[in-house]
């Protein structure tokens, strides 16, 4: 079921909420710029499998309202805090990948850790996201031809290959998004970081991290490893950013596993 939670006047999220009666619940962010839509491959089995599975579209992205303002990490995080305590959710999973990580862990550190029993860290923008150069160039592309970044951005998503049917499905998660919204995130990536906010993670933390990513290098799950007290780093040999799609059959079962 899908439905709308209101985080401030005139700014709705888009929740998809699966199985709502299952078991243990699961928190899905998105990466930038797509929506809860990239975890398909984990609604598809996880519900089956007695898990209740939340995915949450950030402001901007997916089927969420587009305002012009809120682009950064505190308000995300406190985006996520609304929806949190609309939903009445405690002892849940927080899982998010790429720059949904990085939301993830500025929820944790800002609202210590609210609700969550367990985090998992997939691909995450942390503690640093883009580079300046990466940025501004991706910023110059966001703001001229949005489809032709969202093209690079999936030219060096994936190690692994996929189809043009599946490239062409990303592709259109990615145009969901407002232009405003993808290219102030990216003013975001670049311009802060969480260092100051690792070492207030106490829930037991899974990081996930594709060894050939070249969007968030591995040796940054190395660092996220070293300041998150109580944290595992499981490296993907086979994937590039995408580890929740190009090893899916790894990466569910390391999931439930972390979770039980």
């Amino acid at each position: 079921m899908g439905y709308f939670v209101t985080v401030e006047p005139g700014v709705n999220l888009y929740v998809e909420d699966i199985n709502p009666k299952g078991g243990k619940t699961i928190v899905f962010l998105h990466g930038w710029p797509l929506s809860h839509e990239q975890f398909e491959y984990q609604f598809d089995t996880l519900p089956a499998k007695g898990y209740r599975c939340i995915g949450i579209d950030w402001r901007g992205f997916g089927k969420s309202d587009k305002p012009f303002h809120g682009y950064h990490f505190d308000r995300l995080a406190d985006d996520i805090r609304m929806v949190i305590d609309a939903l009445q959710l405690n002892d849940f999973v927080l899982a998010g990948h790429s720059t949904g990580g990085a939301i993830a862990i500025r929820y944790i550190a800002r609202h210590h850790g609210y609700g969550v029993s367990r985090l998992v860290l997939i691909d995450a923008a942390a503690p640093a996201g883009f580079t300046k150069e990466t940025a501004d160039r991706l910023l110059s592309e966001a703001l001229n031809d949005r489809p032709k970044m969202m093209q690079e951005v999936m030219d060096t998503f994936f190690f692994r290959y996929i189809t043009r049917p599946f490239a062409d499905w990303f592709m259109q998660l990615g145009l969901q998004a407002a232009g405003r919204s993808t290219a102030a995130i990216i003013v975001m990536l670049r311009d802060e970081r969480l260092d100051a906010d690792l070492p207030r993670i106490g829930v037991p933390t899974l990081i996930v991290h594709g060894v050939h990513d070249k969007v968030i290098p591995f040796a940054q799950a190395r660092e996220m490893n070293r300041q998150i007290r109580n944290s595992q780093l499981v490296p993907f040999h086979y994937s590039g950013h995408g580890a929740f799609w190009e090893e899916r059959d790894k990466f569910n079962p390391l999931l439930t596993r972390f979770i039980e």
